[in-house]
């Protein structure tokens, strides 16, 4: 199925789209015979990640905290093509806010943005592509963070930990309906340049990282985790095993980085 929906021509919603992994998605779509609707806060980083897209692109300012604006963009979307999302990505993230003393506004926009974006786009989206019959992905992006949940980062991890859980029920919830025409992916991208920031040696490009969802997307993976030049697939399973055993061995939370476990994973 995948394969047919990412080579039918159909049209991809893709929020977060000015920079970065969002607009690397977007012109690796277009080449794949795709239209594309980029959605972002950022209306000069829109303009330019559209410009070499010419009619196979159309772009929303849209902010994916706002329930409304994202009714809009979906209106604009069905007065440009008249069908619905073939493909969905739910791309659009903040960083604002750390650890447990950030002040409260940034954790309500944080998580605003980081969760109540991811479900906005589904719930504004998904009725459509459910309605239309045919088969269809959502791609929401986590993020490692969400898995081992690094010390220092409460508002990202916590965030990123709801989109993952958000997104294992929504694809639970999903292959329950009869033919099963809409499926559910989570994106966990490795440690990849984005938005303006240098590109540093180990990290992977967006390019890089859409090249992997696609591959994966195609054999029908759910977990999509990437691996990049610095952290392999093996250390990834080996970090994602070790923190589901604090629960299992009944640890001290967040152990990989406790002075009395640390040598132990080193060791392990």
């Amino acid at each position: 199925m995948q394969n047919t929906v990412l080579s039918g021509g159909g049209v991809a919603v893709i929020t977060g789209a000015a920079l970065g992994i969002g607009r690397a998605m977007a012109h690796r779509f277009v080449a794949d015979g795709m239209r594309v609707a980029l959605l972002d806060v950022d209306a000069a980083g829109l303009s330019e990640a559209a410009a070499s897209l010419g009619d196979r692109a159309i772009t929303c300012v849209t902010d994916v905290s706002d329930a409304d604006a994202l009714a809009a963009a979906r209106a604009r979307i069905r007065d440009r093509w008249d069908e619905a999302p073939a493909v969905l990505v739910n791309n659009a993230v903040t960083r604002l806010g750390r650890g447990m003393d950030a002040p409260l506004e940034d954790w309500r926009r944080a998580l605003d943005i980081n969760i109540m974006g991811v479900v906005n786009g589904v719930q504004t989206f998904l009725p459509d592509m459910q309605a239309a019959g045919a088969p269809g992905l959502i791609v929401n992006v986590g993020s490692k963070q969400g898995i081992t949940n690094p010390p220092g980062h409460t508002v990202y991890n916590m965030a990123k930990a709801a989109v993952r859980t958000y997104t294992e029920c929504l694809e639970h919830d999903l292959r329950q309906i009869a033919g099963r025409p809409v499926q559910a992916h989570l994106l966990v991208p490795g440690w990849t340049t984005t938005g303006t920031s240098e590109h540093k040696p180990g990290a992977w490009l967006p390019e890089q990282t859409v090249d992997y969802m696609i591959s994966a997307l195609k054999r029908g993976s759910f977990y999509i985790i990437c691996p990049d030049d610095e952290v392999s697939t093996d250390e990834d399973k080996a970090r994602i095993a070790w923190a589901a055993g604090d629960i299992l061995e009944d640890r001290p939370p967040l152990s990989r980085w406790h002075p009395d476990w640390a040598r132990v994973y080193r060791e392990a």
